[in-house]
């Protein structure tokens, strides 16, 4: 970004705020709404925004951090507590962010483009940048920042350097598309599609269509399909409507003019009589419709046809998400190398920053793109100090010239071949690198020889949702209420140190693991949250010790040998956590042996009770309600007693995931959040808020055409009595996939269709009926994800998503994707 930068007085006039100014010589040019991603605090102006959380519970944090501009909606808010910080205060913190955006955007008179449709929208504006970026600069909103937090976001990002802004707007429910035009206020406007994809919030397609079509009031040229509006009865937008339509029919409009016809990656259309042919490198209909979408808009901007034929044909994937990967020499690899600007880049960097299992951070960074000043390299400079980055490789002639002002240890070199050709002599050890380059670049490349290489199929694992799923928890608690998140049995097979990381960036309470050893690993990752062990070994004690974790204090055996084993040490109120038994009858104290717990717990000053807890049994069953009750009232009844013994405040907690659900009068002190982390929670069947954490995916090693009558697998159990054809994929029982999900028991997706599985599942492969489906070898496979679900799974095992989830084998990959 190189615009002006804003003064105290400026952003009161603006925001029409109360304002409190201390230094009316700061300067603001970065706006910040997470106190957990801080960035340029010195020229960064803080919004307070009250949701989940209220932010203004962390202004001390930030300030502590160096941040000295706050908007504010809190009229009783300390500020003089904060001497030399200003202050702004307003009605509504969002409202003023918006505001702010909204005038900024006035300042610049080139074309901004405004897209918005159900589907698309993120690869249409990446795609229309891959293609223009050549010879313009532009300015686009950041991953998909597309909301009523992220169009502001994206939209302050304008500069006096861009020619060109590409913002994508998405809504979810009437009234909201308003806003976002006003703040966007694009010159071209750009409608994707209209489908089911976030429907819940309209009353029909028509009601849907109207609010998207309110981003466009104001433009000069509309781009649109007229197979999504051909039933429309409403006016359409903007003075210069340029239409096309997509089909695998050949006798539709395109582009105004006349026919399309696809074969594949291979698109004919017919355009002001003449017949143009591209190429693209897709074949799937996603793709295909949003590189006709690309086409038209090229067209409509009379770019030559054959530029954007060139063009097209060279369109690379785009890479929404981050990956988290294990590397070689015991490192972690976050490959984010599709697309580069200095807002992506410091999304990236926060990532990098959570995590905490090495000692040592490495960004490899390329050029960026379009942008050479060193306003631009000072900004990435700040942002290597605000994020802790111990070394910096660089790759390209431009950001070489700016090597003096990162403040780490560089290395640098002209292109990705030479690093690439230097790779053996650069000590990769014990350490966290970020790969983060313009798409030309190719870093990929660079990606592939640091990761580590094992088994083809993979288990993706979405931390957008997953976090998606902890603030829907954490909306369900009283704002005093600790949360402690269940990371036992590999993070229910999800992970360990990956998921702990992004727990404890979002400020849970509470880790909980099943045995020592699961904590060491945790402790060993950096995890410095506080840690309960659930089934401590007598002969673990000294190794909870040593790495600072809490056992759960189950019985007197327990507690007497842990004690014993303090006293040795010398050690004195050292935490625990007692288990009562309320009806589970797994672990825990009886009701009739609490009188003597409380006779040793008033005696002892070896152990601090920080928590009392048990387990509801049946929390999701509405069948079982009494028992629940019974178990709460005992719960509350055996915990006040150990509080007039104690005489000190402890944390109780009983609720798990479906008890946070359905019984909020459970919640006590603090709740264990498990399963529902990863999206499962059988409180929730019905149109559930959660969202799908973990997929399972394979691919294709071999196709076979089977003649009628043949026999596939062991004991010839797979009957193809009328032949067909059948592809044999990299997942056996070895990895998880249980031997019962044999024989049509089981279902996956090959090219987007639900095919079953055929014959006997063997140890590391098995076979599917794929016949009438257009695969290849090499074709993905998914075995599960949001569609062919774990719940579904479990049910045809006859056993719970628990067992599906932990079940999946350590040498299957695990790949963590964040945006």
């Amino acid at each position: 970004m190189n615009h002006l930068p804003y003064k105290p007085k400026e952003i009161s006039l603006i925001l029409n705020a109360q304002a409190f100014i201390k230094d009316e010589y700061s300067t603001i040019r970065t706006l910040l709404t997470d106190s957990r991603k801080l960035n340029d605090p010195l020229n960064a102006l803080f919004f307070a925004l009250k949701g989940r959380r209220n932010a203004h519970d962390f202004i001390p944090d930030v300030y502590k951090k160096g941040v000295r501009n706050f908007v504010i909606s809190d009229s009783d808010f300390p500020i003089d507590n904060f001497p030399d910080a200003n202050f702004f205060l307003v009605n509504e913190s969002l409202i003023a962010l918006q505001i702010l955006a909204k005038t900024h955007r006035l300042n610049f008179d080139y074309p901004v483009i405004g897209i918005t449709g159900s589907n698309g929208k993120t690869i249409v504006k990446e795609w229309l940048y891959q293609i223009l970026a050549p010879e313009i600069n532009i300015v686009r909103s950041t991953k998909s920042f597309n909301s009523q937090l992220g169009v502001p976001i994206s939209v302050w990002e304008m500069g006096i350097e861009n020619d060109l802004a590409i913002f994508e707007a998405g809504i979810s429910k009437v009234g909201e598309m308003h806003n976002l035009a006003e703040i966007i206020h694009p010159t071209i406007g750009i409608l994707t599609n209209i489908g089911e994809a976030h429907h819940s919030g309209f009353e029909s397609i028509d009601q849907k269509i109207v609010e998207k079509l309110k981003l466009f009031d104001k433009v000069d040229l509309f781009i649109y399909s007229h197979k999504y509006l051909s039933e429309f009865n409403g006016t359409l937008p903007g003075e210069n409507k340029f239409t096309w339509s997509f089909s695998e029919s050949a006798d539709l409009q395109v582009f105004k003019v006349e026919s399309i016809e696809n074969n594949f990656s291979r698109l004919h259309a017919k355009y002001l009589n003449k017949t143009l042919e591209i190429h693209i490198p897709f074949n799937d209909q996603a793709s295909i419709e949003n590189a006709v979408i690309c086409w038209a808009t090229m067209l409509a901007l009379e770019y030559d046809p054959e530029i954007i034929s060139q063009r097209l044909e060279k369109l690379s994937p785009v890479g929404m998400r981050l990956e988290l990967k294990n590397g070689i020499n015991n490192c972690s690899i976050i490959d984010d190398s599709y697309s580069l600007d200095v807002s992506s880049l410091a999304i990236a960097l926060d990532f990098l920053k959570q995590q905490n299992q090495h000692p040592r951070r490495t960004l490899i960074l390329s050029d960026i793109p379009g942008d050479d000043s060193k306003l631009m390299y000072d900004k990435i400079s700040n942002l290597i100090i605000d994020k802790s980055v111990d070394r910096l490789i660089t790759v390209g002639e431009k950001i070489g010239k700016y090597a003096l002002l990162f403040p780490c240890e560089v290395q640098l070199f002209k292109n990705t071949a030479e690093l690439i050709e230097n790779l053996p002599f650069i000590k990769f050890q014990n350490e966290t690198i970020l790969l983060k380059g313009a798409r030309a670049f190719g870093f990929e490349n660079i990606s592939r020889l640091l990761t580590q290489k094992v088994h083809e199929t993979v288990l993706e694992i979405n931390l957008n949702a997953l976090e998606h799923n902890l603030n829907y928890y954490k909306s369900k608690i009283g704002s005093g209420t600790k949360l402690m998140a269940m990371v036992k049995a590999f993070s229910y097979g999800s992970g360990s140190f990956e998921i702990a990381n992004l727990l404890e960036f979002n400020q849970v309470d509470y880790l909980a693991v099943a045995y020592a050893d699961e904590g060491v690993a945790l402790r060993k990752a950096g995890t410095t949250l506080p840690i309960m062990v659930m089934s401590p070994d007598s002969m673990a004690f000294d190794t909870i010790i040593e790495h600072e974790l809490e056992p759960e204090i189950y019985s007197m055996r327990v507690l007497n040998d842990f004690i014993d084993v303090l006293k040795i040490k010398g050690l004195s109120s050292y935490p625990v956590h007692i288990k009562l038994d309320t009806g589970m009858h797994r672990l825990g104290f009886m009701e009739n042996e609490l009188d003597k717990l409380l006779l040793f717990l008033n005696d002892s000053k070896h152990i601090h009770v920080n928590s009392v807890f048990s387990h509801l049994v049946a929390s999701d069953n509405p069948e079982h309600d009494l028992f629940t009750r019974s178990q709460i009232s005992l719960f509350t009844n055996l915990s006040n007693q150990i509080s007039k013994v104690l005489k000190y405040p402890f944390l109780r907690h009983l609720a798990n995931s479906s008890g946070i659900s359905r019984w909020p009068d459970a919640q006590f002190e603090m709740v264990r959040l498990g399963i529902g982390l990863y999206g499962i929670d059988s409180a929730l069947t019905k149109n559930s808020p959660l969202q799908t954490v973990t997929s399972l995916k394979t691919s294709i090693s071999q196709i076979k055409h089977i003649p009628a009558g043949d026999t596939i697998g062991y004991s010839r159990e797979g009957k193809m009595p009328n032949g067909g054809t059948i592809a044999t994929v990299k997942i056996g029982y070895a990895d998880g996939y249980n031997r019962k999900m044999g024989n049509g028991k089981g279902k996956m997706i090959v090219k987007g269709q639900i095919v079953p599985t055929i014959g006997k599942i063997c140890m590391d492969m098995c076979m599917i009926d794929i016949t009438g489906v257009p695969a290849e070898e090499g074709d993905e496979v998914i075995v599960f994800n949001d569609i062919v679900r774990i719940e579904q799974i479990a049910n045809q095992l006859d056993t719970v998503p628990y067992e599906v989830l932990t079940s999946i084998s350590q040498r299957v990959k695990r790949i963590y994707y964040y945006e």
